[in-house]
């Protein structure tokens, strides 16, 4: 996959869990899941005419993220020092949920793609803090990686 396809697939991945996490604090309704997830992304993915060659990496980085979950949250707010998840904006929360699936299950992509995608998103969705937090938050998960 071309670098702006995986770009582009972070991207709508992002966008896509922000909805669900909005509608999860908003209405309390979980993200969907199986049969009803992947309906979801396809009406999605037609709506939006996101292209077919970055579909399947998108759909890899929603799944595997919804599916981790409570994990990735455990591993944020073990490196996120002094930050609860819940005290977290929904841009910073989304990101370091995708990006820390990523890391944690993507042997193929190096780590400093991972964490310069991660801030890309966060300059072009976050407010003026967001781009360093999440590099500090991600940087600090791959550390600890790599020992």
């Amino acid at each position: 996959m071309v670098k702006n396809q995986r770009h582009l697939s972070r991207k709508v991945a992002f966008q896509i869990l922000y909805r669900y996490d909005l509608a999860l604090h908003a209405e309390k309704t979980s993200p969907p899941t199986g049969a009803e997830l992947e309906s979801d992304l396809v009406r999605h993915f037609q709506h939006f005419e996101v292209p077919n060659e970055v579909q399947e990496f998108t759909q890899q980085l929603i799944t595997g993220t919804l599916n981790q979950i409570k994990e990735l949250d455990e591993t944020i707010e073990k490196h996120a020092k002094n930050w609860r998840l819940d005290r977290m904006g929904f841009v910073d929360r989304t990101l370091l949920r995708m990006a820390s699936h990523e890391l944690l299950n993507f042997d193929d992509t190096p780590h400093a793609v991972i964490i310069n995608e991660a801030v890309e998103l966060a300059k072009q969705f976050g407010n003026a803090e967001t781009a360093s937090f999440v590099n500090g938050i991600l940087d600090s998960i791959v550390k600890t990686l790599k020992t």
